[in-house]
């Protein structure tokens, strides 16, 4: 079967997309440590390297398909060929695979296996992770967004660490699976044929000195480094969760998330919502709230443009006692083209606290190039007009001297833009999310689960607020708080959120595992380079013999 190139480009597809399982809505947290080995298995066994980038090229579409699947209904068959251009990433992935696992791995392979390959990995999370390319979605550490442990590793290195230890126990595995798949092999050589019997007693040292191959004692060599890279995961992680910093406690806040549910009705929709979020706001009165939360595009009108409209959410301030954050997504009264922007608005009116999204979603709110690519909103539910961007990050002080610092939509996917706003002084993460579009897909818990990753790195509660679900709240430990709105409510729900201060290694530091990735592969590129200029050159061969009348010298002649 992997003789033939199509089956075996099938096998790579599909083990590629194992991953996505690992993700919500399956949600198989613990199948992230075995779903890489399949792929590893297959690309390390390709005859060429050559054949090995294709494999690590092929999976790497697999897994973008798998993970990225709810788009099909709105970008059709551009989500395969962003697919495929995205899975590009892995090729040399699958080379580096092939480089290290290839063969029997002897110790140091096995070794350096634990080191480049999660590196490798982390090189093309990176890369992919770039706005322009689709942004963070579908991190290999995000699904384990529900499992404390990989949380305060989070809290250390981010999302990244996660993802690097994620690798690490793959390859462990592999390593395992190659050195027991070695042994067999190696005891099926010694055993004894029924014609060698003859020759040989069955058993005798003899017998066995002649049927042993010579990397018989091999697969223990390569099996050691495996159990030590695991152990090492293990222990790290058990080191992170005894002593890394903690955030401090630093009271309460109570929260109102108002989820108003699917309106379907056209173009007269954004006035239904509108008067349904009303009408679940003021069940709110009364509760003593810090805070009342819309999700994204809760607002259809400019608020400068529409006074009546900002009049009638500062009465609902006044009612339930507290700022309403909003987000409108509407054409600028005083300035061009249409933007998303979080507004703060107080029992007076708008406080003037405003911040408009900065990174928008490739296709869903702009095309990039344009007059390149615009023939995919002719084949997809691609943006017809691009949205305009903001230029920095804002936070937000409310009345009841709360600093918040608000992301809108695929934002919460970038650790960068949290980290940020925690280092300016916010106290409560905030994300307005509207996933309608893919309401009956993987996308509303996939992105609802980016909260609890985001909440742990910084050390600070995640409030992700939705217009169809699914809304949840996370504490700055990254575990939940209260019960989420699923993608079926429509309802108004209150979380008492605890606060923290402090600073997570995270928020210190940064992205550190990237720039070890870095040195880890600027390393290796060091070594491969020495490794091919101490290789021999060809042997070269002198001119053949000429005739004195210049002709070659014929055999037999």
């Amino acid at each position: 079967m992997l003789a033939s190139r199509w089956w075996r480009g099938g096998l790579a597809v599909t083990a590629g997309a194992l991953p996505a399982l690992a993700f919500p809505a399956p949600s198989l947290w613990w199948f992230a440590y075995v779903a890489l080995v399949p792929w590893m298995l297959l690309a390390r066994s390709a005859p060429t390297p050559r054949r090995a980038a294709l494999d690590g090229w092929l999976g790497g579409l697999g897994f973008m398909v798998a993970v990225h699947h709810w788009l099909l209904p709105s970008l059709h068959v551009f989500t395969v060929v962003i697919a495929a251009l995205l899975g590009l990433l892995w090729a040399p992935w699958g080379w580096l695979v092939r480089r290290f696992l290839g063969g029997v791995p002897e110790s140091g392979r096995a070794a350096a296996a634990l080191v480049v390959l999660p590196s490798g990995w982390l090189m093309v999370e990176l890369v992919r992770s770039w706005e322009g390319l689709g942004g963070p979605w579908g991190l290999l550490g995000s699904s384990q967004w529900q499992v404390t442990p990989a949380l305060r590793l989070a809290s250390v290195g981010g999302v990244w660490l996660i993802s690097a230890f994620v690798v690490a126990l793959n390859t462990g595995v592999a390593l395992l699976v190659l050195a027991a798949a070695t042994r067999l092999s190696a005891a099926r050589a010694v055993a004894p044929r029924p014609s060698a019997s003859r020759t040989f007693p069955l058993g005798t040292a003899a017998s066995l000195a002649v049927r042993r191959p010579a990397s018989f004692g091999t697969p223990g060599v390569a099996a050691v480094p495996a159990v030590v890279g695991i152990l090492a995961v293990a222990t790290a992680t058990t080191a992170a969760w005894a002593w890394a910093p903690r955030p401090e406690p630093a009271g309460h806040i109570r929260v109102g998330v108002v989820q108003p549910g699917v309106i379907e009705d056209g173009i007269a929709s954004a006035d239904k919502r509108l008067a349904r979020e009303e009408a679940l706001t003021r069940t709110l009165a009364d509760r003593d709230l810090d805070l009342v939360v819309w999700g994204e595009s809760s607002v259809g009108y400019d608020l400068s443009d529409r006074p009546d409209v900002a009049r009638r959410i500062a009465a609902l301030s006044r009612e339930v006692g507290t700022d309403v954050l909003v987000n409108v997504d509407a054409r600028r009264s005083d300035r061009p083209g249409i933007f998303k922007s979080s507004v703060l608005v107080g029992p007076d009116g708008p406080t003037g606290d405003r911040y408009d999204k900065m990174r928008l979603v490739p296709f869903g709110e702009y095309i990039p190039a344009r007059s390149l690519l615009g023939w995919a909103t002719s084949v997809g539910k691609a943006a017809g007009e691009d949205r305009r961007r903001g230029d920095r990050q804002v936070v937000m002080n409310t009345g009841h001297d709360l600093r918040i610092g608000p992301l809108v939509c695929f934002e919460s996917a970038f650790p960068d833009m949290s980290r940020r706003l925690t280092r300016d002084g916010a106290q409560l993460l905030l994300a307005q999310s509207a996933t309608s579009s893919f309401q009956s897909s993987w996308a509303p818990p996939q992105h609802a689960s980016l909260a609890a990753v985001r909440a742990a790195e910084t050390g600070r509660p995640m409030v992700h607020a939705t217009l169809t679900g699914v809304s949840a709240v996370h504490a700055p430990d990254g575990s939940r708080v209260g019960s989420p709105l699923g993608t079926s409510a429509s309802a108004a729900a209150v979380y008492d959120v605890p606060l923290a201060t402090g600073e997570t290694a995270y928020v210190r530091w940064g992205d550190w595992p990237v720039h070890a990735a870095l040195v880890v592969l600027a390393a290796l590129c060091v070594a491969e380079g020495r490794r091919a200029l101490r290789r021999p050159a060809p042997e070269r061969h002198g001119p053949r013999a000429r005739t004195v009348h210049e002709s070659p010298v014929r055999p037999g002649r």
